[in-house]
């Protein structure tokens, strides 16, 4: 029966207080990060990777978000953000909320973590802590590695102060003359080519009460500050200090005007190179007042730019230590498996006239019989994916291969499969999106060694970046052509389908076959498609249809019945999207979304998102898949694809998601979203006020990791029986 209709009061659902700052809310995913980092249930070394992501990822927020706000700043830019701030607002709320997480950050690891790893056998010592013999070593290893790679830069009247290249760490160094007293500023640079971190042979290394030493060493920059007299023989060292600092780095293309679109964007790659203006400013907390008021000076930056630090800067380099061969202090290794359907193909014939027989089939007998989806890493990417485009690329049968890339490895074996294909006679075509940041120059690579073999290259569309993750393979068989596809979530790049949750789905239905050929046909000539028989394609259609999949959940409420919506995403930005959504809520639809990043709805206000429920998800691996399921009144849908809820995947980039309509795949992938909306482990529920509270498991409720489950139900597709991982 249904329900009875539920009345709702007008409201301004683009009033600001309903929603969260982008800026902000990544902040909030971020510290999440450093929280797995803190946390006394990851492993040792783990914490320190979590660190370095947490270092790494501010690089980058710094360089394009913060970097993008100082230019509206400078430019006088005065209209507000959906959540009503200016670009100066948020710039001081950045501020605000960033410096304790940094100071937590430097805090932990020189407080909690070094002290760890010490007795672990892990030293990480400070200069002035080595026995003689250990600095008697480094000195000599000075001399011989170090010393001919520095170059010190005086900074006087006659040499003006040096540019300071984007992230690099640097020592501010002031030496006197003794014969004039005379005090002068200098620079060093800290070499990017040799290790941040300096081992010392292990004979030299400490002991520790029996504890087995691994390794023992000290920071690059303090072995070369302790031997600054090689630097500036004759002069008195006064004092040394090391900074670090941050540039702009997003590209600026002008593509209207732009005659050759790879030309502009190496043309900005270089000037990338040279480093745009100065964003942030980071020195040691004891850094004295001259020093910082000079470098403030020469960079053209404020006292609101600094970061102070106690302890090392560029803590994004302890990724080093990821590298020690010590098991016992890293995540348990994982083994991808290979799905049941996959684990006995037969290469292709070379006779293009045998069509496979039922014994021995090969990769495009299994998608005949019914679609399949793969779910990395849990399952291999190199079994599945790779291997899809390596059997196409030797198949005598298939005829062209086309496929977009947006991010992919620097030794790419799908590259390498295409080659082969373009090699073997195969009409081949690769849109290599050249806008991929910072992924720019290795695009450009692949681009030109792909085009030297005689693949059709397209290099992206002109205000428009090609994010969706597709391929196509023609296939000859028998008197008729047959098209495979493969549409995903994630990255054609098989070193991050290891860290990365995603998901794949192969099929050779004749409706996606013949949409992505539409798809190609726009990404490749001059095609104005409007409609598409299943895909939803950005920009063309998909933000209307997602919106009217939300509004069909409230007109079923409004029609008496249930409604019920639940979405898995990086980020949920999109004001539109955002109102429709509290529309839903309002008229009665339950709403669950797994949003692992920036997320700008505010859950649970009293009468305008108490039915909805936010989670965020961070863990051992980078929850990047997308899945966005609709209950339509008992006939459910459900999709999988690359696209987020933001302005810019909807509007400014070309994004395929798909409808899944094997029964048997959208229950898998209704399991997935239960698996994950029950995790209290690694889920940190969104509050109103755009705070997280962690979940914990409670004294009569088991522990729920949901990257745990998700091995068993990987190793259940394999005919290997379950809760084998505990």
């Amino acid at each position: 029966m249904p329900k009875s209709k539920k009345s709702v009061n007008p409201i301004n659902l683009s009033d600001p207080q309903y929603y969260l700052n982008r800026e902000l809310s990544w902040l909030q995913f971020n510290n999440k990060v450093l929280h797995e980092a803190c946390d006394q249930r990851t492993p040792l070394l783990e914490r320190l990777k979590f660190l370095a992501i947490f270092s790494s990822n501010l690089d980058e927020f710094f360089m394009v978000r913060v970097a993008g706000l100082k230019q509206q700043v400078e430019a006088k830019v005065t209209q507000l953000t959906p959540d009503g701030r200016t670009p100066q607002q948020q710039l001081d709320d950045i501020r605000s909320t960033l410096s304790p997480q940094v100071a937590k950050q430097h805090q932990h690891f020189e407080q909690v973590l070094r002290s760890l790893l010490g007795k672990h056998g892990i030293h990480i010592l400070d200069y002035i802590d080595l026995n003689q013999r250990q600095r008697n070593y480094l000195e000599g290893y000075f001399e011989e590695q170090i010393f001919p790679v520095l170059t010190p830069l005086a900074v006087d009247p006659s040499h003006p102060f040096p540019y300071i290249s984007n992230l690099s760490l640097n020592l501010a160094v002031v030496v006197k003359n003794p014969d004039t007293e005379e005090e002068y500023f200098a620079r060093v640079k800290v070499p990017k080519v040799l290790p941040r971190f300096l081992p010392i042979p292990p004979e030299l290394g400490e002991q520790n009460n029996g504890t087995p030493t691994h390794w023992t060493g000290v920071p690059l920059e303090q072995a070369i500050a302790h031997n600054l007299e090689y630097l500036f023989p004759g002069m008195n060292i006064q004092e040394y200090h090391p900074f670090r600092i941050t540039r702009d780095a997003d590209l600026v293309l002008e593509e209207d005007e732009a005659d050759d679109l790879l030309l502009a964007i190496e043309q900005e790659l270089r000037k990338r190179r040279m480093g745009g203006s100065p964003v942030r400013l980071e020195i040691q907390s004891q850094t004295p007042e001259p020093i910082r008021s000079k470098l403030l000076q020469d960079l053209e930056l404020t006292e609101n730019d600094v970061y102070e630090v106690d302890g090392l800067l560029g803590l994004r380099d302890l990724m080093y230590f990821m590298a020690l061969p010590l098991p016992e202090l890293k995540d348990p290794p994982r083994q991808s498996v290979v799905p049941l359907r996959l684990q006995r193909l037969r290469e292709p014939s070379l006779n293009p006239d045998v069509l496979e027989m039922d014994e021995g089939k090969d990769f495009f007998a299994v998608i005949r019989e019914k679609d399949l989806l793969v779910h990395h890493p849990y399952q291999s990417f190199t079994a599945t994916v790779v291997r899809f485009i390596t059997h196409a690329a030797h198949d005598p049968n298939v005829l062209a291969i086309k496929m977009t890339l947006y991010r992919t490895s620097g030794d790419s074996p799908i590259v390498n499969a295409l080659i082969a294909a373009a090699e073997n006679g195969k009409q081949v075509s690769v849109l290599v999106e050249l806008k991929a940041r910072f992924d720019e120059e290795n695009n450009i690579y692949w681009a030109r060694r792909l085009e030297r073999v005689g693949v059709h290259v397209v290099y992206g569309l002109v205000g428009l970046k090609t994010h969706s993750k597709i391929v196509l393979v023609v296939r000859r068989e028998k008197d008729r052509m047959r098209r495979y596809v493969h549409i995903g979530t994630g990255n054609y790049n098989p070193k991050t389908a290891r860290l990365y949750t995603d998901l794949g789905l192969f099929s050779c239905r004749e409706e996606l076959g013949a949409d992505l050929t539409d798809v190609f046909n726009f990404l490749t000539g001059y095609s104005r498609q409007k409609s598409y028989r299943e895909l939803l394609v950005a920009p063309v259609n998909m933000r209307d249809r997602f919106l009217a999949l939300i509004r069909r959940e409230i007109e079923n409420v409004q029609n008496g019945f249930s409604g019920r919506i639940v979405a898995k995403m990086n980020a949920l930005v999109d004001p539109e999207i955002i109102a429709t959504l509290y529309e839903a809520s309002r008229a009665g639809v339950e709403i669950d979304l797994i949003i692992r990043g920036v997320c700008c709805l505010r859950p649970g206000i009293k009468d305008i998102s108490e039915n909805i429920r936010i989670i965020s998800i961070v863990g051992r691996y980078l929850e990047h898949s997308r899945i966005h399921y609709f209950y339509n009144n008992g006939e459910e849908e459900i999709y999988i694809g690359s696209a987020d809820w933001m302005r810019r995947n909807l509007d400014r980039r070309i994004e395929v998601i798909t409808p899944v309509k094997d029964p048997d795949i959208a229950k898998d992938l209704q399991e997935i979203l239960g698996i994950m909306l029950a995790d209290n482990r690694h889920a940190w529920e969104l509050q109103a006020d755009g705070t997280y509270i962690q979940r914990h498991p409670g004294d009569d409720c088991p522990e729920a990791n949901s990257q745990k489950t998700l091995i068993n139900m990987a190793l259940r597709s394999t005919g290997v029986a379950t809760n084998l991982i505990d």
